[in-house]
């Protein structure tokens, strides 16, 4: 790979909506090393005014993606809906640019596959945003993990339970957009973190149900205002039952409405045949010592964690930095796209097994 020194990389940005303005940008912005030259938007005003925030003076602005693809760019940032993740990252490796894109990887299995391939093919990188990966509780667990500290992790659980938090704004309840509801949106941020604490890749079998259940109530008690039903065509819960080649489990939970309150969200809880841990009230390692019971609660607020280099930062910051130095250093991706295509496979086989009823096995 060539490798570039210390320089500026120039990239563009597809879709400048929520996860543009509240994740991207700003940890772009902070980062210091990138320069936003093309913004593309359907909506022209919201990448005029992403680009007036957070663009070069002379950045093109575009409402079709083809275009810009065309541009002298490092890298593409592709923060569309679900629906075009696939087309849109292609495309651009296809240009010869690098790719981040937002999760999901894509709609469909078929899809994610496709941008696999791809990468392969045109020897560009690709990653996709599991920036939870990079949170300093993470880090520590993945560290543990990879130390066999937990030992064979055979049972775990994948949590992403609101009680009432349905997002009521952008396209999150339009299944052709999105394909899902909290299944895509917030289970593959918890299915994520769990496969990658496993390093584990290998599913045999998924068992689903989908419920639509209270999407029609009229009192929601919704932490983000009304939602309107008429427009709720996704999912309010989902619950898959996974297992892998190798044995081991794994219980994936997902909600934006559900009349609970055992609530988490991006969380993983791990069993393994040395310790466990759980990410319930801060990170909690749970072990037998000398005959006793006792559980570990690491300080995380003293440093950082030295499993990437740097002191501690916000997890969007550290994704940016990761992605920046694969670029220039040909250092490693730390989310690589055959790790989330499985993790795309998964909640695929969920919707599918809710759908007919019957387990959903892989070859």
């Amino acid at each position: 790979k060539e490798v570039k020194s210390m320089e500026k990389l120039k990239v563009g940005i597809v879709g400048c909506g929520g996860i543009a303005n509240g994740k991207h940008l700003p940890a772009i912005k902070r980062n210091g090393n990138f320069e936003i030259v093309a913004f593309c938007d359907l909506i022209k005003e919201r990448a005029e005014k992403a680009k007036k925030e957070y663009g070069t003076e002379d950045a093109r602005i575009y409402t079709d993606y083809h275009e810009l693809v065309k541009e002298e760019l490092d890298a593409v940032y592709v923060l569309t809906p679900n629906r075009s993740h696939a087309e849109i990252s292609i495309a651009a490796m296809k240009a010869g640019k690098n790719v981040m894109c937002e999760k999901p990887m894509a709609k469909t299995y078929a899809d994610a596959k496709r941008m696999v391939e791809t990468a392969k093919e045109t020897g560009k990188l690709l990653t996709i945003g599991y920036q939870n990966r990079y949170r300093a509780d993470s880090r520590y667990l993945k560290r543990a993990c990879v130390n066999g500290d937990l030992g064979e992790i055979y049972y775990a659980k994948a949590h992403a339970i609101r009680r009432r938090a349905v997002p009521t704004w952008g396209v999150f309840l339009n299944e052709e957009e999105q394909g899902g509801g909290p299944l895509i949106d917030i289970g593959t941020h918890a299915l994520d973190l769990t496969l990658w604490m496993m390093d584990n890749y290998e599913p045999e079998s998924v068992t689903g149900s989908v419920y639509r259940k209270l999407a029609d109530q009229k009192e929601q008690g919704n932490a983000f205002g009304e939602w309107d039903p008429s427009v709720f065509t996704v999912e309010d819960s989902a619950f898959g039952f996974i297992k892998m080649k190798n044995g081991a489990t794994i219980n994936l939970e997902s909600s934006w409405a559900l009349n609970t309150l055992d609530v988490d969200e991006a969380k993983t809880s791990l069993c393994g045949t040395k310790a466990g841990a759980d990410m319930k009230d801060g990170l909690r390692i749970n072990r037998v010592q000398y005959n006793k019971q006792c559980v570990e609660k690491p300080d995380l607020n003293s440093g950082g964690v030295a499993f990437f280099e740097g002191e501690a930062e916000q997890d969007t910051d550290i994704e940016q930095r990761v992605f920046y130095n694969a670029i220039t250093k040909g250092t490693e991706l730390v989310v690589k796209p055959e790790q989330a295509l499985v993790v795309t496979r998964i909640l695929e086989a969920i919707y599918e097994s809710g759908r007919t009823g019957k387990t959903v096995y892989f070859d």
